[in-house]
């Protein structure tokens, strides 16, 4: 048996792959590993890349594109470590992360899931945490409260805007991008939901492990840089109605059919008010990307009643 089995799900980001596989071949010093590549069917030569460059890492290659919770399903089913890594190809682990994180896991048996400090690749804080979704969180942000007063506990408690991430505490939501796992307990809550293509699988699984009385935490000894949600990256619609269909999904599965409805009506006015009041800020800001953002919120609104 492994300490960790650390599970990459990969879709065409060769470079990025390489490198995060490098990081972990060279950061982890003091535990025992092992690593899965699942890769949905790349077309850049990821594959290749795996079975040239890094034969030690198990590869399992999809005939298509199966989506975040099915992949990371493969590889848990056939894991044989104490705890389970779930690392984002675009997450790149520093010296010792690993190790400090698996020996965090070792000190709290009442640990389900836990979760390092992840920055920008500039060094600034990336917020990987979060309450889980309720209809007031909703509100709030669908009205820009969440914006125009971000250290207030109550209207930033979505995305904890009112913490600086300098202590460890147990949390509700941690990213996926890394999320390690105590496989005890993935034999007691189960795997990821297969429903959730993308987006909100990890919430839903936090969700999960809560309910069955285990605790996730962040620890911010640990560090990893990821690459995800850099204010340069413009958001595309298809992502974007992905997002909020998954978000609708979670409240129909957890909270019952009428607040998913009410949920709806929510997201319709969030919709409504950047394609409305929020189009000055969208479309007077220079760049394609502000008005893309505008564009796919018009698209989101029009998607919501298939949701």
């Amino acid at each position: 048996m492994y300490d960790v089995s650390i599970i990459i799900v990969n879709w065409n980001t060769r470079e990025l792959l390489a490198k995060c596989l490098r990081c972990v071949q060279e950061t982890i010093q003091q535990v025992s590993y092992e690593v899965f590549v699942v890769d949905n069917a790349s077309t850049d030569g990821s594959q290749e890349l795996v079975r040239q460059e890094f034969p030690a890492v198990r590869l399992i290659a999809n005939a298509e594109n199966v989506g975040f919770a099915r992949a990371n399903n493969q590889a848990m089913q056939v894991a044989q470590g104490r705890y389970i890594l779930l690392l984002n190809s675009d997450a790149f682990v520093k010296p010792g992360t690993v190790d400090t994180m698996v020996q965090f896991m070792d000190a709290h048996p009442e640990a389900g899931l836990s979760a390092c400090k992840l920055l920008y690749e500039d060094g600034r804080l990336q917020r990987s945490c979060a309450s889980f979704p309720t209809l007031a969180t909703e509100l709030y942000i669908a009205l820009g409260l969440d914006k125009l007063f971000p250290r207030s506990p109550i209207f930033g408690a979505y995305q904890m805007t009112d913490w600086d991430y300098g202590d460890t505490r147990e949390v509700d939501v941690i990213m996926g991008a890394f999320m390690l796992a105590r496989a005890e307990a993935v034999q007691q809550v189960g795997l990821l939901d297969e429903q959730f293509f993308m987006y909100s699988e990890e919430v839903d699984w936090c969700y999960r492990f809560q309910r069955a009385g285990w605790k996730t935490y962040f620890h911010p000894q640990a560090e990893a840089i990821h690459l995800w949600g850099g204010s340069s990256r413009a958001i595309k619609t298809e992502s974007l109605i992905r997002l909020y269909r998954a978000r609708v999904q979670f409240f129909r599965k957890h909270y019952g059919g009428f607040q998913a409805g009410l949920y709806k009506a929510l997201l319709g006015l969030n919709a409504v008010v950047r394609i409305g009041p929020g189009a000055v800020y969208y479309l007077t800001r220079a760049g394609a990307d502000s008005r893309q953002k505008h564009q796919a919120f018009c698209q989101l609104l029009k998607a919501i009643p298939s949701f």
